[in-house]
């Protein structure tokens, strides 16, 4: 159980630092992170993380798959840990 919420702090954490990232090689019209790579950092459980990291630094809001499946996918991930940690413990 120690692993999965470690796992999770850490994946939402990295989420949260690739939409700062990606936002600042956006203003600074660099390459960027690609959105397939976005998604699979979501799928991993980062989905949260990617969700406030959306909102803090206004990146990708105008992007409708995102504005939308990102805080769907934060909710699926939130029940799905929820369930895993119950299980677990």
């Amino acid at each position: 159980m120690n692993l999965l919420i470690i796992y999770l702090i850490i994946i939402n954490l990295a989420g949260f630092y690739i939409m700062k990232a990606d936002k600042a090689k956006a203003k600074k019209q660099e390459y960027r992170i690609s959105e397939k790579t976005l998604w699979l950092v979501a799928l991993a459980l980062g989905a949260t993380g990617m969700t406030l990291g959306m909102n803090a630094f206004r990146h990708k809001t105008k992007h409708l798959q995102f504005k939308i499946g990102l805080p769907l996918l934060a909710l699926v991930d939130i029940a799905l840990c929820l369930y895993l940690l119950n299980l677990l413990s």
